[in-house]
């Protein structure tokens, strides 16, 4: 039996993003255990961070310990996050921080989310754009302006990349709500939630048969209006524009802030302290800091993220969506 007495966190999975939490947790002097399922990640966990993984899956640990650490994040393959999170919310976990999108698809997502709300587990997703250096600065920009009046965004995504990831099909196939919900969710956050959508999609390859090129428009609930075009068949990058009565606010790279003042075309770099984001995995510091001090208000939540279900499918799709 492994003792998680003294034990702060509980760190599930042994990919390339819970190596990148690895590293934030030891730079914040945290005491932390590492589950994996197969000797192979765990190796290469190992081989990487120098901590121990204890491998045979999520499941096997939890039937030998009663008592678990007071927080947990998962960072699993995507395939397995729903399982996961479910068994850590059935076994009393409280604090969970779940890597995006909480589940393969909705009929995954949404039995965690009623779990967690059966059981007042505080599950929250990881978009860590939230976190970034520039977003923290725009989330400045937009209050000294006064609000938001329009924003767009773009989520092309890069076929010739992504289909040698290994990476298990069942995602692939779901690769908007899987990755390109990184760039909805940032421009949902900062823009405002959709109130009203229209959306239209064509194209589709064998690994995303639901379309390739995605555009579409809508109303936030706070009144500013939106729209989007991604073209997965053709040049293009992640991006999202930001526009107050004052300014046009540009992350394109998400990372890096741009900004065009009113009566002038003139785009200029915004200097941002982004050191954090440079030394580790953008975002995920203050992200990680922020999930262990209980600082919840930049976070979106499982039962708020399976009510946005239905619009990152009319995105996916195409068709409409109208929230109260």
């Amino acid at each position: 039996m492994e003792n998680s007495k003294n034990i702060d966190v509980l760190l599930i999975g042994a990919g390339p993003m819970a190596i990148s939490h690895a590293q934030v947790l030891q730079s914040l002097n945290l005491k932390f255990i590492v589950v994996g399922r197969s000797k192979q990640s765990a190796n290469s966990f190992q081989e990487k961070t120098k901590i121990n993984v204890i491998t045979g899956g999520i499941n096997k640990w939890l039937s030998n310990n009663k008592v678990c650490p007071k927080y947990a994040i998962v960072a699993v393959t995507g395939t397995q996050l729903g399982n996961v999170t479910r068994a850590l919310i059935n076994h009393g976990m409280k604090n969970i921080l779940l890597e995006k999108p909480g589940g393969l698809n909705n009929d995954d997502i949404k039995p965690v989310a009623d779990s967690a709300k059966k059981s007042d587990s505080n599950v929250l997703l990881g978009y860590n754009r939230r976190f970034y250096s520039s977003t923290l600065k725009v989330k400045e920009i937009i209050a000294e302006d006064g609000g938001v009046n329009s924003y767009y965004f773009e989520f092309t995504e890069w076929p010739h990349t992504i289909v040698p990831l290994r990476k298990d099909p069942e995602v692939k196939k779901r690769w908007l709500l899987h990755n390109s919900t990184h760039v909805i969710d940032l421009a949902f956050y900062l823009g405002g939630e959709p109130g009203e959508i229209h959306s239209y999609s064509k194209g589709g390859f064998d690994w995303h048969p639901d379309g390739t090129i995605f555009t579409g428009a809508g109303v936030s609930k706070s009144g500013a209006l939106f729209s989007y075009h991604s073209n997965w068949d053709a040049p293009g990058r992640w991006g999202v524009e930001i526009l107050t009565q004052r300014h046009r606010l540009i992350f394109r790279p998400l990372e890096k802030l741009q900004i065009q003042k009113l009566k002038s075309v003139v785009i200029e770099e915004v200097r941002i302290d982004d050191q954090l984001d440079i030394k580790f995995k953008p975002g995920l510091y203050r992200q990680l800091k922020a999930f262990l001090e209980g600082n919840t208000n930049t976070f979106i939540n499982i039962n708020q993220h399976a009510s946005r279900l239905k619009i990152f499918d009319c995105i996916c799709k195409g068709g409409s969506v109208y929230e109260k």
